[in-house]
């Protein structure tokens, strides 16, 4: 058995993405988003994935939009559940696992279980007042 490394350049970023996404495609929570309710340009829409773990990984500051913003908009037509962020966690866990592991590895999944309970978070609060 092959000994696995730690995250340590884009590539590695790239390679757990686009496997993630690939799981992503097909779940039956977050296939719906991708396939049917996203207009997904995947040929842009991952460099820009890649580019805003990059930068919060690899302390390459190449990220530079506003995550949230498109988040908000999806759950305005879309709206975003726990079982959704807990299908999110369960594919981006795996991938970065199946690849990689180390301090940088196990940030990338701390990092990624805040980011969800954050969006999570906000979703609600954001659907509730709007009612």
């Amino acid at each position: 058995m092959d000994t696995k490394k730690d995250i340590e350049t884009r590539a590695d970023i790239q390679r757990a993405v686009e496997w993630f996404y690939e799981k992503v495609k097909v779940d039956e929570h977050l296939g719906i988003i991708f396939n049917e309710i996203v207009d997904m340009h995947w040929d842009t829409h991952i460099p820009l994935i890649v580019d805003f773990w990059e930068t919060i990984l690899l302390d390459n500051p190449v990220y530079q939009k506003n995550a949230m913003e498109k988040h908000f908009h999806l759950n305005h037509i879309y709206p975003l559940k726990k079982v959704h962020f807990d299908a999110w966690l369960k594919h981006f866990h795996a991938a970065f696992d199946d690849y990689f592991e180390g301090p940088i590895t196990e940030l990338a999944k701390k990092r990624a279980d805040s980011i969800a309970a954050i969006m999570h978070f906000k979703m609600e609060e954001r659907t509730k007042n709007s009612m």
